[in-house]
């Protein structure tokens, strides 16, 4: 802990060297930079906004020599803390977003070299003009930074792959020796010439070193997309639609999300200008899925319509007899139904206090965890609501419950922390899943870590982030064991 004249030393070596505008001090201002997008509220010594490399680079030099504590955090949109300071006050917030100014598009190459703290919509909007995407599609509009500490997937990750798929190549700012800036910014697809150094710090929330600069792969921008809001015949059949869609329409498949009659319902009363697809609340059924395809051919090249493609594989499965797959289906409307995907985790905090699980498995224990983690939470806590939603293409599902407002049992973090629990152990030791399938560990999984994480693997990875991190600058997210 800095002594309050050491603090004061600091606090005036950061402004001679970020500026007025690179550091912020006062409550109001840091206010936004210590409040999760959905937990907890913390505090923060001050705001360091580095605006180039060099100035991030010595920043870090001058946070080792004081031992001032540093939380990375890019627009703060994760949902395990990995990016907002503690209650202690302690932390050195180290926000990224003034590092947005480089967007170098190379359209033959098809990659983009992008600083750290530019956000998604952003790197999309100018990408657009060249007729290229990154297609990591998220609820949110994060950082490419924060993107890659994460190793971010989202809703087409079937068809694009997550970040970690698309990265060539990073540029990263060291902690030991501090401030040292470690330039592996290739843009080669192929490159065996030792160690893939860059993937150290992918899905590792920015523990191993701080990004400031990524190439990317990019993609072509789609030319034809087809939608579908499909109702299948029972929960099995989910995994059966899977099936006859990848072998109908094969790489031409990039999305496929469940969303449960709850959720949807949910989305239906809390967001007015969403339309009900199925006519009235009456009519939502227990479960559907939100299907895509997409190709960056233009029909008139290709010959090919994907609605037509969508509409007559559907049709295989629609005939009338009771060995359909599907019961119904609504077909088209694209940008109205992928309104309705996007809404639901917003529309689940009017409902009240959500209870968020973020896992994954293999994509064949799908039918049958929803079904036991079902019974479990109808069985012991019949008060929560369960409106979950997720990738099942990729094997992830966001089975999100949600205490309710007007629940006739008080919110009770000893409950909470024993549903987890109860999950987590069911997600990992029964389905041989993941706790975190794409939010990272931080502080609120850091606990699970621990647990689920062989002590082999613990080792190793604490190994080496007491070589890249020796002092410990960046404590908030610990890889080694629990003893350490």
């Amino acid at each position: 802990m800095l002594e309050p004249v050491n603090r004061l030393a600091v606090l005036e070596s950061l402004q001679d060297l970020l500026g007025d505008a690179g550091l912020l001090t006062t409550l109001e201002d840091c206010a936004r930079y210590v409040t999760g997008a959905r937990y907890g509220v913390g505090q923060a010594m001050a705001v360091a906004r580095p605006n180039s490399a060099v100035q991030l680079s010595q920043l870090v030099s001058l946070c080792a020599a004081h031992q001032l504590k540093l939380v990375v955090q890019g627009a703060n949109t994760g949902l395990v803390a990995a990016s907002t300071p503690d209650q202690s006050g302690q932390y050195l917030v180290l926000s990224t977003e003034r590092l947005s100014r480089c967007i170098e598009i190379d359209t033959v190459n098809r990659s983009v070299t992008v600083d750290a703290g530019v956000t998604l919509h952003d790197l999309n909007e100018a990408l657009k003009e060249h007729d290229l995407c990154f297609p990591i599609d998220l609820g949110a509009n994060p950082t490419i930074g924060g993107m890659i500490a994460a190793n971010t997937g989202g809703a087409r990750l079937i068809k694009y792959g997550d970040v970690r798929q698309n990265l060539l190549g990073l540029e990263v700012v060291l902690l030991n020796p501090p401030g040292r800036v470690l330039d592996l910014q290739s843009a080669l697809r192929k490159n065996n010439t030792g160690p893939d150094l860059k993937q150290l710090f992918v899905g590792t929330s920015g523990a191993y070193g701080i990004i400031s600069k990524a190439v990317l792969q990019v993609h072509r921008l789609p030319k034809q997309t087809a939608t579908a809001l499909v109702v299948p015949r029972d929960q099995a059949a989910v995994l059966e639609l899977l099936q006859r869609l990848e072998r109908d329409c094969g790489e031409l498949l990039s999305a496929f999300e469940g969303i449960s009659g709850q959720a949807l319902a949910s989305v239906l009363r809390h967001v007015p200008a969403i339309s009900n697809p199925f006519g009235s609340l009456a009519d939502i059924p227990d479960y559907c899925v939100l299907i895509e395809l997409d190709t960056s051919i233009a029909q008139q090249h290709s010959g090919l319509c994907l609605e037509d493609l969508l509409s007559n594989s559907l049709a295989t499965l629609l005939t009338g007899s009771d060995d359909d797959i599907i019961t119904n289906a609504v077909i088209g409307r694209g940008k109205d139904l992928w309104r309705i995907r996007h809404a639901i985790s917003e529309s689940l905090r009017s409902e009240g206090k959500i209870i968020a699980f973020d896992i994954s498995m293999p994509r064949s224990s799908l039918v049958d965890f929803r079904q036991q983690a079902i019974g479990l939470i109808k069985t012991h806590y019949p008060f929560l609501q369960i409106m979950d939603f997720g990738h099942w293409a990729d094997g992830g599902c966001h089975f999100n419950l949600v205490w309710p407002h007007v629940a006739a049992i008080a919110y009770d973090a000893t409950t909470v922390s024993a549903v987890r629990d109860a999950i987590y152990d069911m997600v990992v030791r029964e389905y041989q899943g993941s706790f975190s399938a794409e939010h990272g560990v931080g502080p609120y999984n850091q606990t699970y870590y621990h647990r689920f994480t062989s002590q082999a693997a613990q080792q190793l990875a604490g190994k080496m982030q007491r070589l890249l991190d020796p002092d410990r600058l960046f404590g908030l997210t610990w890889f080694g064991e629990l003893a350490e």
